[in-house]
């Protein structure tokens, strides 16, 4: 595989090409990412988290050399929560009643505070993607001990975790191979079983697996005795300027279109509730 061309993302681990993203600190990342879910907490308009969106998500994008395929793909499994978000919010705010539906009424407000709800969450989702897709485990995990003084112990717990999360999609390839291996019913070429007998003996022998799994990682850690001495990192990951850049870029942004809309939202939004 080229270092220089876009993979299909795997569960748990980044994108393995190189790009602007993929060399900057993960845990100035993943401030960043919070600092920016933080800012949205507080605009209850459509037009603040629009604005953010379009601004942040296509350059983290482009930043990140994110194939969209992969963004979408990824962004819809947040699709049906921001759809309950308008949904709920839609017929149980009071104001203006705008339209019926199934008995319910829907008000102006509810649309208006819904939208926006529903709005910030595929932003802060698309930005979420974008750092999980640019971002390794270990290296992350290895920042926060660094960077963030993440003590060892946690450190390591957490790696042990995420290797196991790692292998399982492999792990359930095999176990439902084996399945039909086993099975003397089954014809050469025939789909896996999907009956909920056969997926729940997966399921369960993937949950076993991961178990013991987890046992070996701790023993094997407890037996060598790691996050018991003083703080140690084998491989640092570097604070740079271009790190300082993304935080100054990206937070001045956000602040520019905050105060850009902040008063004409609050004035949208107390005018409605009013």
């Amino acid at each position: 595989m080229s270092a220089h061309s876009p993979a299909a993302p795997r569960f748990g681990r980044a994108l393995e090409h190189d790009s602007v993203l993929h060399r900057r600190n993960p845990t100035v990342k993943l401030l960043v990412l919070l600092a920016v879910s933080s800012v949205l907490l507080v605009p209850v308009d459509i037009a603040t988290p629009s604005l953010v969106g379009l601004a942040l998500v296509p350059a983290a994008v482009a930043a990140g050399r994110l194939p969209m395929r992969t963004l979408v793909t990824t962004c819809a499994a947040f699709a049906p929560f921001a759809c309950s978000l308008l949904a709920v919010n839609a017929v149980t705010r009071e104001g203006e009643v705008v339209a019926q539906v199934a008995g319910l009424e829907v008000t102006r407000t509810g649309l208006v505070v819904g939208a926006s709800l529903a709005v910030r969450t595929l932003v802060v989702g698309a930005l979420a993607v974008v750092f999980t897709t640019t971002t390794d485990g270990p290296r992350l995990m290895t920042s926060l001990h660094q960077h963030a003084r993440l003590p060892a112990r946690v450190t390591y717990a957490i790696l042990a975790g995420y290797r196991v999360l790692e292998g399982l999609p492999d792990a359930w390839t095999t176990i439902r191979r084996a399945q039909a291996v086993r099975d003397p019913t089954r014809r050469r070429g025939a789909p896996l079983p999907r009956d909920p007998a056969s997926l729940g003996r997966a399921a369960f022998a993937l949950l076993v697996g991961a178990l013991r799994q987890g046992e070996r990682l701790a023993t094997t850690l407890q037996l060598r005795g790691l996050g018991s001495g003083p703080r140690t990192v084998h491989r640092p990951v570097r604070l740079g300027p271009a790190d300082a850049v993304l935080v100054l870029v990206t937070l001045g942004v956000c602040a520019l279109v905050v105060a850009a809309t902040s008063r004409a939202g609050w004035l949208l939004t107390w005018s409605t509730l009013g």
